[in-house]
């Protein structure tokens, strides 16, 4: 590790050797920056690596200011935390090829983002008499657009400490080592090798069965010393981020599914962050599809646009930890106020719902400051369990699956009758026919989807009593709806098109042709055609031969034509 850190790192590769340089690197990070506190500027970039990564002046700025804490802490050492930033500049090109296939198989909730960055902070604060204002104050930041929080927090957990001692060359090393690393294939269990310890992870497939244990390691036994398995690369300790809250999981849940806005305001950005991604993963396998900023500072490009009392506040989830912010974002409907975590042997205090007029400006106490009024009762019995847990000293990670669990079957009690009626607006695959276009999907109707909730709702799978109609009715208002809708319309046009595709193949195509004009045969070409662009472009689900057979088809149908139509089409 020594060796690494003391900058013997291998030479950049030449572009003969790998066409694209730093092309695996960029499968997991944009690019790794290093903030640090300067007397005359106050937060300054003073390292973005690899050099040749262009971030704009727009994003720099907000990197510098989400790198540090916002409110003054004491606290000395170290901190870890997590911010999510919008991108400015338009789209950009990366070093990294991806055709969308990672976005294809992963599941929705852990999708590449396109228009926003991840950024995991660790941020050092110790004194020093060497420096001007007697401390030293720097922050190592990888910048990604993939939400694998565990991960890259283990990793900076490995490499931050040793890059503060040994500075740049160790940096470089350590990136020159993740250029090594395959990329994240979703079902596939990885040994990323760094510093001389191999983290060992399953990046989750869309085909996982939700809830579903992560699959056992394997390949240990030759691997020495024995790696650094993380049991997931994204999910968090539930219970110990949810610990004030426990008793309003249920209020909490309805809040997010709906995409109500809420402010977290927090004494520090690691429980900011860790609070608002664990809200923001409460919803899963449903994706959360508002906006969320895990930690957001008063230097924030958006601050305007979130604090402005003209218009309603935006559908988002934003972590706060500047008292500053009590006063600004005090009109906002829902604010839930946290104090420090702590772990301890008996359940920690729980936070009252409040109304919003006692929040005040100086001196808030914890709690979750809001009128809303829950559609569905309490789930009395998650509390005695995760209480009864408590008492047995139960491990943390036990009382997280728990509560990931009782989660989880409330989202698909919610979602299923949702997926039953969506899939009835499917055509029947006997009305796909081969020389028609395939027919439309029928519209979603809302009143039509609320009469079956009588004899296939929520009901059927969860036993929480409560005014599910009035849930279901905000829901519809709601970017969560939006979102899954236009996914599953999506999904449901890529399927059609295959089965007429499949249609096309079953059908006799020289009998469809015999009573045909060149006119209407040379039409059926080029559909054919645009079918097939279509069918590669977008990865319908279709097999290859299916689309093998169709180009034969093509060539078949070019091949009955007089020969100037061929070259026509040949060249076309």
């Amino acid at each position: 590790m020594d060796a690494l850190c003391r900058g013997e790192s291998r030479p950049r590769r030449s572009a003969a050797a790998s066409p694209l340089p730093w092309a695996r690197f960029s499968a997991w990070l944009d690019c790794v920056c290093v903030v640090t506190f300067d007397l005359e500027l106050g937060q300054a970039m003073e390292l973005v690596y690899p050099y040749d990564f262009r971030l704009t002046e727009k994003e720099k700025t907000s990197i510098c200011y989400l790198s540090f804490p916002d409110s003054y802490s004491g606290g000395l050492g170290d901190t870890q935390f997590s911010f999510r930033l919008r991108q400015s500049g338009g789209q950009r090109t990366t070093h990294y090829e991806d055709d969308g296939e990672y976005n294809r198989e992963a599941p929705l909730t852990l999708q590449r983002e396109s228009a926003h960055y991840f950024g995991y902070v660790y941020f050092r604060q110790v004194k020093d008499s060497s420096m001007k204002r007697g401390y030293f104050q720097k922050s190592l930041v990888l910048v990604s657009r993939l939400p694998y929080v565990n991960l890259f927090q283990s990793l900076l957990q490995l490499i931050a400490p040793e890059y503060f001692d040994k500075l740049e060359p160790c940096l470089e090393a350590v990136c020159n080592e993740i250029d090594q690393w395959p990329p994240p294939v979703p079902g596939q269990t990885l040994n990323l090798p760094v510093m001389g310890v191999v983290i060992q992870v399953r990046i989750p497939s869309r085909v996982d069965k939700p809830g579903s244990s992560p699959v056992k390691q394997f390949n240990q036994e030759n691997l020495l010393p024995a790696p650094l398995v993380l049991p997931s690369i994204h999910e968090l300790d539930l219970f110990r981020c949810f610990q004030p809250v426990l008793i309003h999981i249920q209020m909490l849940w309805e809040l997010m599914l709906l995409g109500e806005p809420i402010v977290v305001m927090a004494p520090s950005p690691t429980v900011s962050s860790e609070m608002v991604l664990a809200l923001t993963s409460c919803l899963a396998p449903l994706r959360y599809c508002c906006d969320y900023r895990p930690y957001f500072t008063i230097h924030d490009s958006e601050f305007k646009e979130y604090t402005t009392r003209t218009q309603a506040p935006p559908n988002i989830v934003v972590g706060v930890t500047n008292p500053f912010f009590i006063k600004t974002l005090q009109h906002w409907p829902h604010i839930l106020r946290v104090g420090e975590l702590k772990m301890s042997g008996d359940l920690p205090k729980q936070v009252k719902v409040k109304k919003l007029a006692k929040l005040k400006t100086l001196d808030t106490k914890p709690g979750i400051y809001t009128s809303y009024k829950t559609s569905l009762h309490k789930d009395k019995t998650l509390i005695k369990r995760l209480l009864k847990g408590i008492q047995r000293k139960r491990p943390s990670e036990v009382q997280s699956a728990l509560l990931r669990r009782h989660l989880l079957e409330l989202t698909q009690s919610f979602i299923i009758p949702l997926e039953h009626y969506i899939a009835s607006l499917m055509p029947l695959q006997r009305a796909i026919t081969p020389w028609k276009n395939p027919p439309q999907i029928r519209p979603f109707c809302q009143e039509d989807f609320m009469k079956t909730l009588e004899h296939a709702g929520p009901q059927l799978t969860c036993v929480l009593k409560g005014d599910w109609l009035g849930l279901y009715r905000r829901f519809f208002k709601s970017p969560n709806f939006d979102g899954w809708y236009r996914q599953r319309h999506r999904e449901m046009t890529q399927k059609l098109e295959a089965l007429h595709l499949e249609a096309i193949c079953e059908a006799n195509i020289v009998a469809w042709m015999k009573d045909k004009s060149e006119v209407e045969i040379v039409d059926l070409v080029l559909k054919l055609r645009e079918k097939l662009v279509r069918a590669r472009c977008q990865h319908l689900p279709v097999k290859e031969e299916t689309l093998q057979r169709v180009s034969l088809y093509i060539e078949t149908i070019i091949g009955s034509l007089p020969e100037d139509l061929q070259a026509v089409l040949h060249h076309h």
